[in-house]
Formats: C-alpha cells, sequence, structure tokens
C-alpha cells in the first residue's frame, strides 16, 4: 500500500516558479511514485495557478480564514495529485507570489499563515478520504504547519511532519502581536516554540516543531550548523542535529534532456557532442556574441544577488574577457548588479551578453550552447543550475559551498590524470578565486581531447531524482512509524 504523504509549498513548477523551490516541489511527487510514496501537493490558489487547472473541483469549505472565505479545491495537472487553496482576497493578486510593484505584501504572514493552516487541517483528516501520514513542509511559508500540528493536537493523533530548508536566508518573520490572529496560543510564544529573537518565526517554528528537519544537500546541513552559516538559528539547529539529514536535490530528466529537448538548436547527448556545436552557434546568435571557436563561452542563469557571488563575477570581468572568453549571462535580482552587467554589456559588445529577466527557454538554450557555466556562491544549500549543466556537458565553475561541493567533482591535475572530474571547483566567491579558476578553465579549453574527456564525465553524473527519491520515501516510513 502507497504511503500518503501532503507536500506544502508555496509554488510548484510548472505552475508557479519563483526559483528552486519550485522545481523540487513539482519533480519529487513524480519520482516518490516509484518509491511506493503517494503524495498530493498544497499550493495557494495564485491566478496563474488557477488559470492552469482544468477540472477543478470545490472537495473541502474552509470557511473564514484572515479576512474571507476559503476552500480547497482538488485537480490533476502535469501528473501532479494538487490540493489548492481557494481564499481570492489573499492570492488574487498581480506580482510574484510574494510581492508586488511596491514590495513584499504587508499580510504575507496571514497569507502563508493560512497555507498552514488549511495544510494542519488536512493533516488531522477533515478532507474525507484523505489522511497523510506525512506533512512535509517546504521553507518558511510552510513553516507553520508543523506549528499547528503540534499545538492544535488537542489529544488527537497527528501526522509526522518533516521540515525542509531550501534556503535559511529567508526566514518569514512578523510581530509578536500577531500571535492570536495567526491561531496561535500564549504557550507558543517561546524559545521551545515560534518565538524568535521577539518576532514570531515562521521558519523557526517549522525547525524545532516538525519530528524531522532535511537540507537540500549534506553539506549545507552541516554548514548551517555553524555560526557562520546558520543565520541566528545555528543553536537550534546544533541541537536538533540528530533529527537533521542532507539529502541532495535531483532535477527531471525528462525536462532536462538534451537527447530530446524542444528549446535546443540541436539534440545531442554523450556520444554526438559534435552536435553540441550548433547550440553554440544558436547562442552566440540569440545573444548577439561574437564568433570565434578559440574563444570558450562561459554562462550563467542565476538569480543577480551577492549569495549568488555575482559580484565577484563583475569584478573579475577584466580577466574573463582578457583571456579570450564570451560570457552570455540570463537573470535578474539586484539593481545594482543588473546596472553592472547592462554596463558590461554596453562597453564589451560581442563579449557580453545580457538577457535581464528570467526566460525558461533561454535557460536551456544556455546550458546547451555554453561550454562552461559560472556558480560562483557565496552559499548554495543545493543549487539546481550545475547539475542541468553536468546534464547538458557545460562543465561547472563553482566555489565550495553546500551543494555545489557536493555535486561538481573537481578536475584538478590527480584527478584528470585518472580520467576524472566533472568541472572546475574554486574555495570562496571572491574575484581573486573566480580569476584562478578562469585561468583553469582558459588552460585547459587549450586541451579539446581532456575538456571532452571532462564534458562526457558530467554527463554520465546521477542528477536524477531516483537517489534522493529513495531517501526521502525512507524517511517518510521512519517519521511515519514514530
Amino acid at each position: 500500500m502507497s504511503l500518503p504523504v501532503l507536500s506544502v509549498a508555496s509554488e510548484l513548477y510548472p505552475l508557479v516558479k519563483t526559483g528552486g523551490l519550485a522545481d523540487v516541489a513539482g519533480a519529487l511527487p513524480v519520482a516518490l511514485a516509484a518509491e511506493g510514496v503517494a503524495m498530493r501537493s498544497l499550493l495557494p490558489g495564485y491566478p496563474r495557478v488557477l488559470a492552469a487547472l482544468q477540472g477543478a473541483r470545490p472537495v473541502l469549505e474552509l470557511g473564514w480564514m484572515f479576512g474571507g472565505p476559503a476552500r480547497l479545491l482538488a485537480a490533476e495537472a502535469h501528473g501532479l495529485d494538487l490540493l489548492v487553496l481557494d481564499a481570492p482576497h489573499l492570492y488574487d493578486r498581480p506580482g510574484t507570489p510574494y510581492a508586488g510593484p511596491d514590495g513584499d505584501w504587508a499580510d504575507n504572514p496571514q497569507r502563508f499563515a493560512a497555507l498552514a493552516q488549511a495544510a494542519a487541517r488536512l493533516g488531522f483528516g477533515e478532507l474525507p478520504g484523505f489522511q497523510p501520514a506525512v506533512v512535509h513542509a517546504h521553507d518558511w511559508q510552510a513553516g507553520l504547519a508543523p506549528a499547528y500540528l503540534h499545538y492544535w493536537a488537542g489529544g488527537r493523533r497527528r501526522p509526522g511532519t518533516v521540515m525542509t530548508v531550501h534556503n535559511l536566508a529567508f526566514q518569514g518573520q512578523c510581530d509578536v502581536s500577531l500571535l492570536a490572529e495567526l491561531g496561535l496560543p500564549p504557550e507558543a510564544l517561546s524559545i521551545h516554540g515560534v518565538e524568535y529573537y521577539q518576532s514570531i518565526g515562521f521558519l523557526k517554528a517549522g525547525l524545532k516543531l516538525a519530528d524531522r528537519i532535511t537540507t537540500v544537500s549534506p553539506s549545507y546541513a552541516a554548514e548551517i550548523r555553524t555560526e557562520a552559516g546558520g543565520m541566528g538559528l545555528a543553536g537550534l539547529l546544533r541541537d536538533r542535529a540528530g533529527a537533521m539529514a542532507g539529502i541532495l536535490n535531483g532535477i527531471d530528466t525528462a525536462v532536462w534532456n538534451p537527447a530530446d529537448d524542444p528549446a535546443l538548436a540541436a539534440a545531442f547527448s554523450a556520444a554526438t557532442l559534435d552536435a553540441r556545436a550548433a547550440n553554440r552557434a544558436a547562442l552566440r546568435a540569440a545573444l548577439g556574441l561574437a564568433d570565434d571557436p578559440r574563444a570558450p563561452v562561459l554562462g550563467i542563469v542565476s538569480r543577480l544577488s551577492w549569495q549568488k557571488g555575482m559580484d565577484a563575477v563583475l569584478a573579475a570581468l577584466p580577466t574573463l574577457l582578457s583571456l579570450g572568453m564570451r560570457l552570455a549571462v540570463l537573470g535578474a535580482g539586484d539593481r545594482d548588479l543588473e546596472a553592472g552587467f547592462r554596463a558590461a554589456a554596453e562597453a564589451h559588445p560581442g563579449q557580453v551578453g545580457l538577457f535581464l529577466g528570467y526566460d525558461e527557454a533561454l535557460a536551456h538554450r544556455i546550458q546547451a550552447g555554453c561550454d562552461a557555466l559560472l556558480v560562483p556562491s557565496r552559499f548554495e544549500p543545493c543549487g539546481l543550475t550545475q547539475l542541468c549543466a553536468l546534464r547538458y556537458g557545460a562543465l561547472p565553475v563553482v566555489a565550495r559551498s553546500g551543494g555545489l561541493a557536493d555535486t561538481v567533482v573537481d578536475a584538478n591535475e590527480m584527478a584528470l590524470a585518472e580520467g576524472w572530474g566533472t568541472g572546475f571547483v574554486f574555495n570562496e566567491a571572491s574575484a581573486e578565486a573566480l580569476q584562478g579558476a578562469l585561468g583553469r578553465v582558459a588552460t585547459l579549453w587549450q586541451d579539446q581531447d581532456a575538456w571532452r574527456r571532462l564534458q562526457r564525465n558530467a554527463m554520465g553524473s546521477d542528477v536524477s531524482w531516483t537517489r534522493p527519491a529513495r531517501h526521502y520515501a525512507a524517511l517518510y516510513r521512519d517519521v511515519a512509524q514514530g
């Protein structure tokens, strides 16, 4: 019999996406089916979600939630079994799931408390015919779900709970005056509950009260237990180290498959690497890069932020250009960094190509057309873009942090001699360290036989969800039995 699990997330690919959380929430249910886990996914009813659903049907009236009526809709889409929180007063808005034209929505605490409350009510069996054995909450937006299941139990049996941290930097905090409005009892306001530095901490609540905690790579699980990486939560995470596990993400290898990707100019595989040249030419043409087969094309598919080390890329740009390299950039983020990349593209036409924003098809084309992908993150819980790069034969150039360190094998001298390596790993997201890595890239580019060997190694890496799904299924069964 399949194990019933409820996944709770604020975004889910392909219905709504702002980052890697959506990719994970969308891919994991499909991968878990092979492991005997029947996962239903709960997400907010944003306009784009409701517009994408066909045949959605009301299954549970939730009553009045934070200023208006709410209900649950059930639907199936893209192979996913969905429950959608239909509350127009909370979610029927323009902009991203979290912000409008003027910044974050002021009622985000209520909007995501509603999501967590709906998850708790499902956990207690309010939807006839569905009783999850485990509720799996993703990131701060779902962080109160374990809290509601803890404080609302009142002697009732509750499901097991798992809290996954995709990025500890985003914690979700609000004023303690909202405690009663959010449906939390007075005793919840303590260090053993939801209180976090004289505020209510959504992520802190989940980390404290969930039965188990996962992060999206083993190295990140270790990093966030240090004062340097813990962002104010290191002590709590050290206390709960016995309940933590680092499980690497995978990617959807059906969506990310260079052998039949409809976004590409030409399909290719590790056995037909020569066909990759057509994608390289198409990328240069799309972003206005000069044609020079002697010049490696480096790619960036990233949020333009300090976390992602994009300031280090700008600082290292003179070295990159002096080595004859081209740079193809897709991303958006901090205004200063956007302005820096825009100025670089204007000052170096034919050498720096830029698309500000996000375009899923272009992301695929960059992975297929660049020779190496830059991922110089200062911290990276897992990272998905380097996994896509491995799959597409774009050698990742990564800082030694979190999941980047766990997924890319450095092509150092010994590795090259033994035929190992899948990319280039450098020690820190500084301009100096990145410049050193670029020098290594330029040197190896001169040996095309060695470069091809690394590409084949990279494309042979298992970046699928098969292994992570096996770990999650074992974790769910352990939690459900507890």
